[in-house]
């Protein structure tokens, strides 16, 4: 079981831009809103886990 870690780099409607912070990499993945916990903003911390997306301290 694989877990990544992402930066909600923007938000734009129903769209975020991630990026991600546990490898060297400037490539953006672009999620509907709707597979993301509501109450997150540009700069929130992600962990991918089991096919979900939580926010992490």
């Amino acid at each position: 079981m694989e877990t990544w870690y992402y930066e909600v780099v923007s938000i734009d409607g129903d769209y975020a831009n991630l990026k991600r912070t546990d490898i060297e990499s400037d490539d953006l993945k672009l999620v509907a809103r709707a597979l993301l916990p509501p109450e997150i903003m540009e700069g929130s911390r992600l962990k991918y886990e089991l096919m979900q997306y939580e926010i992490i301290a």
